[in-house]
C-alpha cells in the first residue's frame, strides 16, 4: 500500500501536475494539504475518474485536507480533538480496510505559528492535541500514518541552512521539543528510518531556493509500531518542484507491506 502526502498550495491551480502524478506513481492513498477551497468546490470528478474516492474537509481561500483513496472510506472524521470552538480545516482522519486489515490515515495541516505570539500558542496548543490524539490512537494498536505538513523542521540537519530559521516558529525549540514528545510516544519518522541524509520536501518561492537546493523538510509521515514493522519503501518526489507553476512542497511518500 503506497501513502503519500502532498501540500498542494491550492489544488484548483494545481490539477494537472496533481493528475500527471497520480497516475505516474500510483498511489492508494492520498493526503492533501492547503486545498484552499471549500468541500462544494472541490473537483472531485476527475479524481473519481482516476478510481480515487474521495473525502474533504476545506475552508475558503486558506487551509483544507483532503484524503484520495483507491479502498472505500469505512469511517471518515473531520476536526482535531481537544478544542470545539477551533474552527480552522486543518485535520482528517479516515479508516480504511484491505483485505488484509484496516489502516488509520490522518492528513494534517499543522499551523505555522509565525505572525505573532497568539499564533505561535495556537501551533503549540494544537501540537499538544495531535499528542493526545495520537496517544489514544496508539491504544488501538493499529497501522496508523500521520500525514501532513507539520510546519517543524525537526533538526539542524532538517534545513539547508539552519542558522536562517533560528528565529522562526518551524524551528524554535518548544515547536522541536513537541515534535520529539509525538515521536516518543511510539511513532517512526518514515524518512528518517530509511537515510540520515539531509533532504527536503519544502523551498520557498523567493530567492531562487530550488534552484540552489535550500530547503528544508517539514512534510512528515509519521508511523504507529504497526505501520512502522510493515514500512519497505520511502521516497521525496523532489522533481515535481521543478516543473511549471509547482507547489512550494513536493510529494512524501511510503509503501506498507499490508499483505
Amino acid at each position: 500500500m503506497r501513502i503519500a502526502t502532498w501540500n498542494v498550495n491550492s489544488i484548483r491551480q494545481r490539477m494537472d501536475s496533481l493528475q500527471a502524478w497520480l497516475k505516474e506513481r500510483a498511489p492508494d492513498i492520498v493526503c492533501l494539504q492547503e486545498i484552499k477551497c471549500t468541500d462544494d468546490v472541490f473537483p472531485h470528478e476527475p479524481l473519481e475518474a482516476l478510481g480515487y474516492n474521495v473525502a474533504v474537509h476545506g475552508q475558503k481561500t486558506w487551509n483544507g485536507v483532503a484524503l484520495l483513496s483507491k479502498l472505500p472510506f469505512d469511517e471518515v472524521a473531520p476536526g482535531l480533538i481537544g478544542d470545539d470552538g477551533d474552527t480552522q480545516a486543518r485535520f482528517l482522519e479516515a479508516l480504511v480496510s484491505s483485505k488484509n486489515g484496516v489502516v488509520r490515515v490522518v492528513s494534517l495541516y499543522l499551523p505555522n505559528g509565525n505572525g505573532g505570539a497568539e499564533k505561535y500558542a495556537y501551533k503549540l496548543n494544537w501540537m499538544d492535541r495531535l499528542a493526545q490524539f495520537s496517544h489514544e490512537r496508539l491504544k488501538l494498536e493499529e497501522p496508523l500514518v500521520l500525514a501532513g505538513d507539520f510546519n517543524v523542521i525537526p533538526s539542524p540537519r532538517d534545513a539547508k541552512r539552519p542558522e536562517a530559521w533560528v528565529n522562526d516558529a518551524l524551528f524554535l525549540m518548544p515547536t522541536r521539543e513537541r515534535f520529539r514528545a509525538l515521536i516518543n510516544l511510539g511513532l517512526t519518522d518514515a524518512i528518517r528510518a530509511v537515510t540520515d541524509d539531509s533532504v527536503y520536501t519544502f523551498w520557498d518561492y523567493q530567492a531562487g531556493a530550488y534552484q540552489k537546493d535550500d530547503g528544508i523538510r517539514i512534510d512528515h509521515l509519521l508511523l504507529s509500531p504497526q505501520a512502522a514493522d510493515r514500512l519497505t519503501a520511502v521516497g521525496i518526489d523532489k522533481a515535481e518542484r521543478g516543473l511549471p507553476e509547482p507547489s512550494d512542497h513536493v510529494p512524501v511518500w511510503c509503501e506498507l507491506d499490508v499483505s
